[in-house]
């Protein structure tokens, strides 16, 4: 199903007019279809008027460097990437009086299971991106960055690529932008798939040419970054949000969604849904209006649990998650996170036990090893599950699991020790008696897992 398809399923609900009582249109992946991703499109779409605006080229005065990133603060976009920080705090964080090379980096490593938001952004409308990176190069004095794509996507990354020809060509890259005293070079660079190059300084060691493997921090990249340089990195829709923002203003992206989480997200909704897809709507859109663009559970099932950030997120029992928004506040007081967007949904066929084995094993898999809590808890956690799931397991597996979970938590470089910690943790807290029932019968409460 096409992003355009998946957009007029989001139209045809009328969520426009009846959020709030207010007129709410996609920002990033509007009117989109297979066709016309190209520049001539995006232009006709408004694209480019954003940089345009800011370097005075639309009969205005143009912006400064301090007005991009107040309006940016007042937008309230945060990180969609999983963190969440404010992104236009993050941006005052650059040395601007740097005297050396300072660097920018778009984070598109979209490795998180569940998650499939970042490519068709690249797929569908990369100038979006391109053009977002070029306003905060501006804002911040960057000359180059680097757009850091999955390796698992290569299609996307030749897309990104034509799309970085034909901004070049126009000169909405390079040296004097439409004849400003502004230049930006943006590279695009090939990841090879590891799922740790998604943490931002493995990135940063990836796109050196080394392991990929987390730096230790402090220092923070914003003064110790890309070659040693000061550097700020962004996720992919983060930048694909600016142009949007700097045409309209911070206030009207921050009312687009609700306070301290402004404007749009995408959400990745994928497992037992009628139609899984892209779908993007304003923050603090209840869930259950999510769950109904996407067709609602399976035909003759009932919802039983949704991770509702991608899988390190915990998992949340339908009877929580029916009562929650989709915002960074409301998931975290529920008690689990935003994250990257990628909404799981599972019915009352799904076996817990079984689904935790699957990503236990993903982080197992995935794990540096720089860590020893990572490296070693996490081949544990899998063992353990592993174990239940075969009908070996033991009753003193559960307290196990969940001491070695809290071990592993907050003692290692980077967050992916937290990531496979997270779902057990969850898993044991609602659906505990799933696993007692495993000890006990050898076997599933649920049955055969379909």
């Amino acid at each position: 199903m096409s992003v355009h398809q998946l957009l007029s399923q989001f139209q045809a609900t009328g969520l426009e007019s009846s959020f709030h009582g207010r007129h709410i249109q996609p920002q990033i992946m509007a009117d989109l279809d297979g066709s016309n991703w190209g520049l001539e499109a995006y232009v006709a779409r408004g694209g480019y008027a954003a940089l345009r605006k800011i370097l005075g080229k639309d009969g205005g005065e143009g912006l400064t460097q301090d007005q991009v990133i107040a309006t940016v603060k007042e937008s309230g976009l945060r990180g969609r990437g999983g963190a969440g920080f404010p992104t236009g705090l993050k941006w005052s964080f650059m040395p601007r009086q740097f005297p050396g090379q300072k660097y920018l980096v778009c984070n598109s490593d979209e490795g998180e299971p569940g998650t499939c938001k970042d490519r068709d952004i690249m797929q569908f409308n990369p100038h979006a991106v391109i053009e977002g990176m070029a306003i905060a190069a501006f804002a911040m004095g960057i000359s180059v960055g680097y757009n850091y794509i999955h390796g698992e996507i290569f299609q996307t990354y030749e897309r990104f690529e034509e799309a970085l020809e034909q901004a070049r060509a126009a000169g909405f890259l390079g040296q004097a932008i439409m004849g400003s005293s502004f230049n930006f070079e943006l590279h695009a660079s090939h990841g090879f798939g590891a799922y740790i190059c998604g943490e931002e300084t493995a990135l940063l060691e990836s796109l050196e040419g080394k392991k990929g493997q987390p730096r230790f921090k402090p220092p923070f990249p914003a003064s110790f970054g890309l070659y040693g340089k000061p550097t700020t990195i962004n996720n992919t829709e983060t930048f694909a949000a600016v142009p949007w923002i700097i045409r309209n203003g911070g206030a009207a992206y921050l009312a687009c969604g609700k306070p301290n989480n402004g404007g749009t997200k995408i959400f990745s909704v994928s497992g037992d849904v009628q139609r899984p897809g892209n779908y993007e709507i304003p923050m603090g859109t209840p869930f259950s209006t999510l769950l109904e663009l996407a067709g609602g559970v399976r035909t003759g099932r009932q919802l039983k649990a949704v991770i509702p950030g991608g899988s390190s997120a915990p998992v949340l029992p339908a009877s929580i998650m029916m009562d929650v928004t989709m915002d960074y506040d409301s998931i975290a007081k529920a008690g689990s996170m935003l994250g990257s967007g990628a909404v799981i949904v599972m019915d009352d066929s799904r076996c817990m036990v079984k689904a935790l084995q699957r990503l236990s094993y993903f982080y197992s898999h995935e794990s540096c090893g720089q860590c020893t809590p990572c490296r070693e808890g996490t081949g544990w956690l899998w063992r353990m599950v592993d174990r239940i799931e075969n009908g070996q397991g033991r009753a003193s597996d559960l307290d196990m699991l969940d001491s070695v979970a809290g071990d592993i938590m907050g003692r290692t470089i980077c967050a992916l020790g937290d990531a496979a910690a997270m779902p057990v943790r969850g898993m044991l807290k609602h659906f505990r008696d799933e696993f007692v029932y495993h000890v006990e019968h050898k076997t599933c409460v649920v049955g055969a897992y379909v």
